[in-house]
């Protein structure tokens, strides 16, 4: 094979580690949320399945990736149940607040959901995250050379070789991730309302990249990989994180 194309398998291996990298911190953040309610062991067990979950659906969605690209509607679904579990999510939090300092008397305490309501609750994350996670992968595995005349599920053996690393080194990277991100929400709880703020802006994520689908072309096609998109994408998510912090301060003052 030639040196050159190998370079660039290499560079391009290197830039979906990084991106899953970035990629798996707000799922990180967001599996901490969602299993922090549960028992330690049953934590561990919510998070093992929630990761292997997470690996599973971003195969499949390499595999499904001609559907995925071709129906602007199946981002819109995904990036509406994100906004929907976001939206549900803070006013649990704030009413557990009120519930907390008295404020709320009448309100009836909320049954947090068992092990397996969890479980259910976070594949579904998983695959509205796996949508995201492999739309991004492919716009830049598909740059590489092709280095083999197999194809799966529309992608290049070599290209599809690329993302499943990527995506597995990425899932990794989240599993250390979220156990830190529980401790750190026992401490700061004001990072529960920033992750779920930060699901519903992956969800908004997910609405550009449909806008720019070439079927509606309400934005330019170009635009939901662009680095002003990136740019900006980024500046939010990290505005919103420190906005948690510094909320979690008040909290923690009260």
């Amino acid at each position: 094979m030639d040196s050159q194309i190998i370079i660039q398998y290499i560079i391009v291996l290197l830039s979906l580690v990084l991106l899953e990298g970035l990629l798996s911190a707000d799922n990180a953040i967001v599996l901490a949320v969602m299993v922090r309610h549960l028992p330690p062991k049953e934590q561990k067990h919510a998070l093992m399945y929630g990761l292997a979950g997470a690996l599973i659906f971003r195969i499949i969605a390499i595999f499904l990736i001609t559907i995925l690209a071709q129906y602007w509607e199946i981002q819109v679904l995904g990036g509406l149940y994100l906004l929907y579990m976001a939206g549900a999510h803070i006013k649990e939090f704030f009413d557990k607040r009120k519930e907390e300092n008295g404020t709320d008397e009448i309100a009836e305490p909320k049954k947090q959901s068992g092990f397996w309501a969890t479980v259910i609750k976070v594949e579904l994350t998983d695959i509205a995250f796996a949508i995201d996670s492999i739309l991004a992968a492919v716009a830049i595995a598909i740059t590489l050379p092709h280095i083999s005349e197999t194809s799966i599920g529309g992608i290049n053996l070599g290209q599809f070789s690329v993302m499943v690393i990527g995506g597995f080194i990425g899932v990794v990277i989240m599993r250390y991730a979220a156990n830190i991100f529980i401790k750190v929400l026992e401490t700061k709880p004001g990072l529960e309302i920033a992750a779920f703020l930060i699901v519903g802006w992956v969800g908004i994520k997910l609405f550009v990249i449909a806008a720019a689908h070439e079927k509606l072309g309400l934005i330019p096609h170009e635009f939901p990989h662009s680095t002003l998109w990136t740019v900006i994408f980024w500046v939010v998510l990290l505005g919103l994180l420190v906005w948690g912090v510094l909320v979690s301060k008040r909290f923690e003052n009260k």
